[in-house]
């Protein structure tokens, strides 16, 4: 048939693409940051990047335009936590992703490519932890939030897990809790461990509307407003982490976008360009 690509072919090709950072040089000698910007469109991103709203993660390189690996925080996150994280934006087959973290027991001959982290656990949460490393996760969106079974799930992947409401969504100083909260933690923790840190970031999911004065209704404008105040608190996590611990590899992403009337479309849950688009960095403090 016209098209078809020899499944053979496609395996042979597995591994081909190399990463920009050894994860075997960073696995056991730094603590894992993953920050998650819940939402944070890759077109927002950018215009922020542009214009200077964003200097501490200006600092540290440019966004990268990605694919999301899916359409809500949910299907998101068991694929992030199984490894794949946002593909690159120009790749055409999971042979030309770049994979950090591999799942040995999914991959196509079990190979770990180069430069990958392979693991053999059902997360690579579970397999960092059994690597030697103190596993924390700092909620934001609900399915974070311990109170109901779901939101039970993402944060049974880690030795220690936090939420409170001071955390979610609706409250404006949703990022300022949280960083206040890590800081405190780390000033407390006395384990020797590596940290593989999780922190979804909630303030640009909706609603983001008060990040803009008198604004009653979320948009594009508040979603920028929203992630500049992300932006201002991330800058004291990252120093604060800087001066505790030692060297630190981050990865920084956004989950899926959302919608503000795009095509008739609203918020995200759905397949549309500014959902299935997403940006992308990673980069050592």
């Amino acid at each position: 048939m016209t098209g078809e690509v020899p499944f053979a072919a496609f395996k042979s090709s597995m591994g081909q693409k190399e990463n920009t950072v050894d994860m075997m040089q960073v696995v056991g000698k730094c603590d894992i940051l993953f920050v998650c910007l819940d939402t944070l469109r890759y077109d927002a991103a950018i215009e922020e990047e542009k214009s200077g709203g964003t200097p501490i993660l200006n600092r540290y390189g440019a966004w990268e335009k990605r694919q999301a690996p899916g359409n809500f925080t949910y299907p998101s996150h068991h694929a992030i936590f199984s490894g794949f994280l946002p593909l690159r934006e120009e790749a055409r087959s999971l042979a030309e992703q770049e994979m950090l973290f591999f799942p040995k027991s999914m991959g196509l001959g079990n190979k770990v490519p180069k430069g990958a982290y392979g693991f053999e656990t059902s997360n690579l949460v579970q397999g960092l932890h059994n690597d030697g490393y103190d596993t924390w996760c700092v909620g934001g969106v609900g399915f974070f939030d311990k109170r109901s079974d779901m939101g039970k799930v993402f944060p049974s992947f880690f030795e220690k897990s936090y939420w409170n409401p001071s955390f979610a969504c609706p409250v404006k100083d949703s990022t300022k809790n949280q960083v206040d909260f890590i800081i405190n933690r780390l000033d407390k923790n006395e384990d020797d461990r590596k940290i593989f840190l999780y922190l979804n970031v909630c303030s640009i999911h909706y609603p983001n509307n008060f990040y803009v004065e008198n604004e009653k209704n979320d948009s594009i404008l508040t979603h920028r407003a929203a992630l500049r105040y992300a932006d201002s608190e991330l800058g004291r996590l990252f120093e604060h982490w800087k001066s505790k611990r030692g060297e630190t590899f981050v990865v920084c992403f956004s989950d899926h976008g959302t919608c503000y009337g795009e095509d008739g479309y609203i918020f995200h849950g759905v397949n549309h360009p500014v959902v299935n688009t997403v940006p992308y960095k990673h980069f050592f403090l």
